[in-house]
């Protein structure tokens, strides 16, 4: 218990993930008019930056203090620069997204500098610290490709800002916003929820740890796919093609490493259920992956249409949304419980251990918060790829739903941790 996780600055992360992601569902919900229908608008990209930076890129800042100390062997104390990161990160995502919503592209360039300063800082942070763990080398070329790929993501979004203000990329305005998205979401979140994975899903599942230089492929396949993947679509190249069958067989490298660690199980820890909503999360968000492998494989190769475009966002459906976002619920529902005990247990002076990290969730609010991702995100693939506002509506509400109902559970997990340390004062008083 050494290396306990702080505690401030991790939660300023995942709260404001929290807040992005159920604003980005209550404006869809709102107006899945705006939603439905030809998705490159000012509006959906507000709606697509409050997912993949608001949620996703803070959930992986707030988690990698708590992963550092418990997964990878690695330190990560919070700093008063860490809260200075924070607090830019947050001002530059308002600016962005209320930039985009007013469609003043102008204003977005320079509300996304504080955020590329703040993504800059975290990222080198974290590369410097998962470097010197004492963790497979694999699993930290992972990472740290991942932080190289989001900075060159980074200043690709703001190219493509200031073009839309004063033209000065070349080439197809879609092409660079898609090469821009896949450098972000397979370059920078993939990588990193691979990477982590490897170490996160054996504590998760639980099993045995994979290990030898077969984790080295995913890393190398998926960075070579996403690069080439970036170049070609710049260039609206035939060879993309080839590219996202590279990024496909990273991430089967992946799925049979997953495979293995199911094949190879570790005793649970006494008393935890046989059925666990972190692994159901996972599963769900695997299979929103494998469908948006397939639609986008497909996408490279049939020419772009009315119908291409529909199934463009269904696709960006699934995977943000299904799979990284669902990935991060996964990660949330077994890395909150165990930080919260080892906080309960720090308040207290390690005299009285608090509730197994199983037994702090509601099981009956996490059963609804699986529903409603299980119904939310089909619904709003279908709703997208049909351009049916009613059913962008009733994924967007469900999923909202279900945001708000794993809040309540989160702030009852939590909850242990202050009962914890009101004990601990009471006592010394």
């Amino acid at each position: 218990m050494d290396k306990v996780p702080p505690r401030g600055v991790p939660l300023l992360y995942l709260g404001t993930a929290h807040a992005a992601l159920g604003l980005a569902f209550l404006l869809a919900a709102w107006w899945p008019r705006a939603v439905a229908g030809f998705f490159y608008h000012a509006w959906m990209v507000a709606l697509v930056h409050l997912v993949t930076l608001g949620w996703i890129t803070f959930s992986i800042f707030g988690a990698f203090y708590i992963v550092g100390p418990l997964a990878l062997r690695t330190d990560m104390r919070a700093r008063r620069m860490d809260v200075v990161a924070w607090v830019l990160g947050l001002g530059g995502l308002a600016g962005m997204v209320g930039h985009f919503w007013i469609e003043e592209y102008s204003g977005m360039a320079w509300s996304a500098t504080p955020v590329a300063c703040a993504v800059l800082f975290m990222t080198t942070r974290i590369a410097a610290a998962i470097w010197r763990a004492p963790i497979a080398a694999a699993v930290r070329l992972h990472v740290v490709l991942a932080c190289v790929n989001v900075w060159l993501a980074a200043g690709m979004g703001i190219l493509i800002a200031i073009d839309r203000a004063t033209p000065v990329l070349p080439g197809f305005v879609l092409s660079n916003v898609f090469a821009h998205a896949h450098l972000a979401a397979v370059g920078w979140a993939v990588m990193m929820v691979v990477g982590i994975g490897y170490r996160l899903l054996p504590m998760v599942l639980p099993s045995k740890m994979p290990a030898g230089r077969s984790m080295y492929a995913s890393a190398i396949l998926l960075e070579a796919g996403v690069l080439g993947l970036f170049v070609t679509l710049l260039a609206h190249s035939a060879w993309s093609v080839l590219f996202g069958i590279l990024i496909a067989a990273g991430l089967g490298v992946f799925g049979a490493h997953v495979v293995w660690m199911l094949r190879h199980p570790a005793p649970k820890p006494s008393g935890a259920p046989p059925f666990e909503f972190a692994v159901a999360h996972a599963a769900c968000a695997g299979a929103s992956l494998v469908a948006a492998l397939v639609l986008g494989l497909a996408l490279v190769v049939v020419p772009t249409s009315e119908e291409s475009l529909h199934a463009a966002a269904a696709y960006g459906v699934l995977g943000l949304v299904g799979f990284l976002a669902q990935m991060v619920v996964a990660m949330e529902a077994r890395l909150l419980p165990m930080v919260t005990w080892c906080w309960a247990f720090a308040s207290n002076g390690y005299q009285v251990p608090p509730p197994p990290p199983h037994a702090m969730r509601d099981r009956r609010l996490q059963a609804l918060v699986l529903a409603g991702w299980v119904v939310g995100v089909p619904a709003l693939a279908a709703g997208m790829a049909l351009e049916s506002a009613p059913l962008v509506g009733v994924g967007a509400w469900t999923l909202l739903s279900a945001v708000g109902i794993a809040a309540i559970d989160h702030g009852w997990v939590l909850a242990h941790a202050r009962r914890a340390a009101a004990a601990r004062s009471t006592e010394a008083a």
